[in-house]
């Protein structure tokens, strides 16, 4: 199966942004339980310089990785940035001293978020940001979407995605503007078990025919935290006929899949970063994908 190397976000706007179709996810090079500083800053600076030395030109951050943690590391080891680099962030949700989690989803809540955003990565604009939904929150999704494309009209945001949402809530999104791109937890073992309070899922799957009929890239989060299989030996054959790992495979299996999915996989060590980048030149063949299915 021949794979497509780059995938265009927004490509019916104005100002489409065509990157790498294998990005990076920044999440795991903060602190325990993704707060504070990584035991090992040098190695992290190093990790995000190794990645755009090494054709990736997308990166995933948010400004509640830390806090701030991620952003000051892309700055610190980046800034003045690459022409090409596309850097997305995420918004609607904030952290305590404590390390919990709380909802930051109101207008005035996301434009601090956008604010801080800009601030902490010396941007005049986010090309990117994602409002990442909290079932649960008070605030209502479209009044949080409405907040978000305001600030889309300021010029402080160019291209607006949404994560973690069901398919309801995509389409309701897609009704009041235009959506560039859905980060949605996915993997081989990771499709529809993501659910919210009412019994909604959040997963990739639900969403993958939307993206694809429009032309909407779906970012995989978690693909190879929750995703590699417990009691499923297929992943294990395949990798074994490839000469591969099983994080390897899966994450060819996001490659082969769809030619509309990014997957960003994420790490703090070095031998699993460039262990990653080899899963971009595995070959799965029409049989594979049929036994991985």
């Amino acid at each position: 199966m021949q794979l497509t190397h780059t995938i265009t976000i927004a490509g019916q706007t104005a100002q489409p942004l065509t990157v790498h179709r294998f990005g990076y996810g920044t999440m795991r090079l903060t602190g325990p339980h993704i707060y504070g500083e990584p035991a090992d800053r040098p190695g992290a600076l190093k990790i995000l310089q190794k990645a755009v030395n090494s054709g990736i030109n997308f990166l995933d951050t948010a400004d509640y990785y830390g806090e701030d943690v991620t952003n000051r590391l892309i700055v610190e080891a980046l800034h003045p940035y690459p022409a090409d680099l596309v850097i997305c962030t995420k918004v609607g949700a904030t952290r305590r001293p404590d390390t919990s989690w709380v909802h930051y989803n109101s207008p005035e809540s996301l434009r601090t978020s956008i604010d801080n955003n800009l601030r902490t990565l010396k941007l005049e604009q986010i090309q990117l940001v994602h409002f990442r939904v909290m079932p649960g929150a008070g605030v209502p999704f479209a009044e949080s979407m409405d907040a978000m494309f305001a600030l889309q009209k300021e010029g402080k945001i160019l291209h607006i995605g949404v994560s973690n949402v069901s398919r309801a809530e995509l389409e309701i999104a897609m009704n009041m503007g235009k959506i560039a791109t859905v980060e949605n937890m996915y993997g081989h073992a990771q499709r529809r078990s993501i659910t919210g309070p009412y019994g909604e899922s959040r997963g990739g799957e639900e969403v993958l025919d939307i993206c694809e009929e429009h032309e909407i890239p779906l970012i995989p989060y978690f693909s190879l935290v929750t995703a590699l299989p417990k009691n499923d030996n297929r992943i294990a054959r395949i990798a074994a006929k490839h000469g591969a790992s099983e994080a390897q495979i899966n994450l060819a299996w996001l490659l082969h899949k769809s030619p509309w999915i990014l997957p960003i996989p994420g790490t703090s060590s070095m031998a699993h970063f460039k262990e990653n980048l080899l899963a971009r030149d595995i070959q799965l063949s029409e049989e594979d994908m049929k036994e991985l299915e």
